[in-house]
């Protein structure tokens, strides 16, 4: 007996229709399952993707700088990375931000859920960014047994200064209204 087996990674398209649309048939196959064709038996298997594995780093960088949100008066860091490799369930993401004031590293902590392959990162809001200097930003993925399974370090450089900013919100509330006079 001979053993077909085909994996198919997240993110394939199988069958596509026009503009890259994925077809009603290739949705199952998209969220994560693989078929294993048994050749001369003719049974159909269904079994669970196999993981994410390598040697390869656990995280890799896909983008991130500083957001001005001049509605809000606010800056913050964001960031977001690749999930290259199966997280444990209960792992801790643990992201220390340089702190643009100058005090310690502003340090953001959450657990990450079962089969997650992004990582999207925002720091809180922070003061004191200046245009030309790098700010260090450090991600370490946390096993559940407080061993570091992963970790990104990088920087962000500002080309603009948060004196862009104004002084006050311009708007507030969630649908961005007018601050009401004091």
């Amino acid at each position: 007996m001979t053993t077909l087996t085909t994996t198919v990674p997240l993110g394939a398209a199988l069958s596509t229709a026009p503009g890259g649309r994925r077809t009603g048939a290739s949705r199952g196959l998209f969220l994560g399952l693989a078929a294993a064709l048994v050749v001369g038996g003719g049974v159909l298997l269904v079994a669970p993707l196999a993981e994410r594995g390598g040697d390869g780093p656990m995280l890799t960088l896909e983008g991130g700088g500083f957001v001005f949100n001049y509605r809000i008066a606010e800056a913050t860091y964001g960031l977001v990375a690749r999930v290259e490799r199966t997280i444990p369930a209960g792992t801790r993401i643990v992201t220390a931000f340089d702190d643009p004031a100058g005090g310690p590293p502003i340090v953001a902590e959450q657990v990450a859920r079962v089969g997650l392959t992004k990582l999207v990162l925002k720091s809180p809001p922070v003061e004191g960014v200046v245009a030309g200097k790098p700010y260090a930003v450090t991600v370490r993925m946390l096993s559940p047994e407080g061993a570091e399974i992963g970790r990104l370090d990088t920087s962000f450089t500002s080309n603009i200064d948060q004196s862009v900013l104004p002084k006050a919100p311009l708007t507030t509330g969630p649908g961005y209204q007018p601050p009401q006079p004091n």
